[in-house]
C-alpha cells in the first residue's frame, strides 16, 4: 500500500515537472518572438523614417501583449516545476532570439565571418539544447505544494535565515564597493542583479504557488506571508532592472546576457536548492548529471552571445593635426563624431592609426601666406641708451 502511495506521488511530481517545463519553454519562446517584433517596428519605423513614434504602432503593441503573455506562463510555471528546473531554461530564449535574428530579422554578415558567427553559433544551440534535455531529464523531481504553512516553515528555518545573512553581508560589501569606491566593474553589477534574483525567484515561486491553490479553491490570500513575499518581489525587481539599466550604459548587451544568465541561473539553483529542499531526495548521479547539463547550457549560452556584439561602425572625423596647413580627415565611416566609449575622447584623443587619412583638396591659388612684419627687439628701461 505505501508502494503505492509513492507511486502516485512520483507520478504526480512527474507530470507537474512536465507541465512546468513545457510552460516555460512556451513562454521563453513567446517572449523571444516578442521582443524580435518590437524590434522589427522599430527597425522598420528607422528605416521608412516614418513621423510616428513606435508605441502608436500595431506591431509594438502586438509584441507588448505576446510579452505579457509569456511572462505570465513564466510565473505560473513556477508554481509547477522546482525552481532549479526552470530557472536555467531561459536558455531557451537565447536560443530562439538567435535563431528569430537570422530568420525574422535578417541579420547578416560577411562570408569572411560566417565560420566565426554562424557555426560557432550553431555548436552553441547544439550544447545548448544537450544540456537542456540533460538538467530537465536529471533536475530534481519532487517538490511541496507551496501552501502559507509550508512557506512560513521554510522562512524561519535555520538554513534559510543563515542563507538570507549571508547574501545580506554579500550584497552590502558589494555595492559599498559599487557606490564609495567606484568599482563599476560588469562582474559587481550583475552579482548585485544575481544577488536581488535569488530572491526574486524565491518569491515569485512562492506567490506563484499561493495563487494557483487559490484558483483551486484552496483560499491563500488571508496569509500576511503572501503580502510579504508580494512586497520583496517588487521590491528586487525594480532594484534588479535599476542596476541591469546601469550596466547596459557601460557594456556590451550581449555580454551581460550571457554573464547575466550563468549568475542568476547559479544563485537560483542554490536559492531551491536551501530553500526548497529540492535536492534533497535525489541521489549524487542524478545530481551531477544535472549540473553537466548547466555547465553545457552556460557553454552553448557563452558561444551563442560570444560572436553577437553590436558593431560599431568607423565614424569620421576631422583630425587636430595639421599638415602643411592643411586639415586631414578620415573617411571610412558613416557619420560625424566617435562613439562614447565611457570616457571623455574627442577627434584625435582616440587612436586610429589603422585607418588611412585622406587629404582635403585645397585651392592653391587661394591659399596666401602673409608674413607679420618684424616687430622692434623689446629692450627694457635700464637697457637703453641715453
Amino acid at each position: 500500500m505505501a508502494d503505492v502511495e509513492v507511486h502516485r506521488v512520483d507520478s504526480k511530481s512527474y507530470t507537474d515537472n512536465l507541465i512546468g517545463t513545457l510552460l516555460a519553454i512556451f513562454g521563453n519562446v513567446l517572449v523571444s518572438i516578442a521582443l524580435s517584433i518590437q524590434k522589427y517596428s522599430h527597425v522598420t519605423l528607422a528605416g521608412t523614417k516614418d513621423p510616428r513614434a513606435f508605441y502608436r504602432t500595431k506591431t509594438w503593441w502586438g509584441g507588448l501583449v505576446l510579452t505579457i503573455i509569456g511572462e505570465g506562463t513564466n510565473f505560473v510555471s513556477y508554481a509547477f516545476a522546482p525552481l532549479s528546473l526552470i530557472a536555467p531554461l531561459n536558455a531557451v530564449s537565447v536560443i530562439t532570439s538567435s535563431i528569430l535574428g537570422y530568420i525574422f530579422l535578417r541579420e547578416k554578415t560577411k562570408p569572411k565571418d560566417f565560420f566565426k558567427r554562424y557555426v560557432v553559433g550553431f555548436l552553441g544551440c547544439f550544447l545548448t539544447i544537450g544540456g537542456t534535455y540533460l538538467f530537465v531529464s536529471f533536475g530534481p523531481n519532487s517538490h511541496d505544494k507551496l501552501n502559507a504553512e509550508n512557506i512560513t516553515k521554510h522562512v524561519i528555518g535555520w538554513p534559510v535565515l543563515l542563507y538570507l545573512l549571508l547574501e545580506m553581508i554579500a550584497f552590502c560589501l558589494l555595492l559599498y564597493f559599487y557606490k564609495q569606491c567606484n568599482a563599476n566593474y560588469l562582474v559587481v553589477i550583475l552579482l548585485l542583479v544575481a544577488l536581488l534574483g535569488s530572491v526574486t525567484v524565491i518569491t515569485v515561486k512562492a506567490i506563484s504557488g499561493m495563487l494557483v491553490l487559490t484558483v483551486e479553491g484552496v483560499l491563500q490570500l488571508n496569509y500576511p506571508i503572501f503580502y510579504v513575499m508580494f512586497v520583496c518581489m517588487i521590491a528586487t525587481v525594480v532594484f534588479q532592472t535599476r542596476f541591469l539599466a546601469q550596466a547596459t550604459e557601460l557594456y556590451d548587451s550581449c555580454l551581460i546576457a550571457c554573464v547575466n544568465y550563468i549568475f542568476s541561473t547559479c544563485f537560483a539553483i542554490i536559492a531551491g536548492s536551501i530553500f526548497y529542499l529540492e535536492f534533497n531526495n535525489e541521489d549524487i548521479l542524478h545530481i551531477c548529471m544535472f549540473l553537466l547539463g548547466c555547465v553545457a547550457c552556460f557553454l552553448g549560452v557563452f558561444l551563442i552571445t560570444k560572436n553577437r556584439k553590436r558593431s560599431k561602425g568607423f565614424e569620421p572625423f576631422v583630425t587636430m593635426d595639421m599638415v602643411q596647413g592643411i586639415p586631414t580627415i578620415h573617411d571610412k565611416g558613416l557619420v560625424v563624431q566617435p562613439d562614447y566609449n565611457g570616457s571623455f575622447s574627442y577627434g584625435a584623443l582616440v587612436n586610429n592609426d589603422s585607418v588611412a587619412p585622406t587629404t582635403l583638396p585645397v585651392d592653391e591659388e587661394q591659399v596666401s601666406v602673409t608674413a607679420w612684419p618684424k616687430a622692434a627687439p623689446f629692450r627694457s628701461a635700464d637697457q637703453k641708451k641715453d
